[in-house]
């Protein structure tokens, strides 16, 4: 795993963060190169929004987001994302507070 990697990764998970909010996820999503529809789903998975937004546990958001950051970077692609989520305002980003609000 990059240093780019490993540093993208804990800086998404520090601050108690979750997740991009899901407008910003899906703007991650659709930066992501090469998708393809596989069968029923897409290659990477869409984003945890919309109906799934309410019913994917915190847990299930994190994994997928770190899913989309990891195939970023198989993809030669996570230059720009690390730049689109590190420049994420605090009010753009999901917190564990605000799950727990939620439950």
């Amino acid at each position: 795993m990059s240093d780019k990697l490993s540093d993208l990764l804990e800086f998404v998970k520090s601050e108690n963060r979750i997740c991009p909010n899901p407008q910003e996820w899906q703007v991650l999503w659709e930066m992501l190169p090469d998708k393809k529809q596989v069968g029923l789903g897409w290659e990477p998975p869409t984003p945890l929004i919309l109906a799934a937004w309410w019913e994917a546990p915190a847990l299930s958001k994190i994994v997928r987001l770190a899913e989309h950051i990891q195939y970023a970077a198989e993809h030669g692609a996570l230059d720009g994302v690390d730049t689109y989520l590190r420049g994420l305002k605090p009010e753009q980003w999901f917190y564990m507070s605000e799950e727990k609000r939620r439950l």
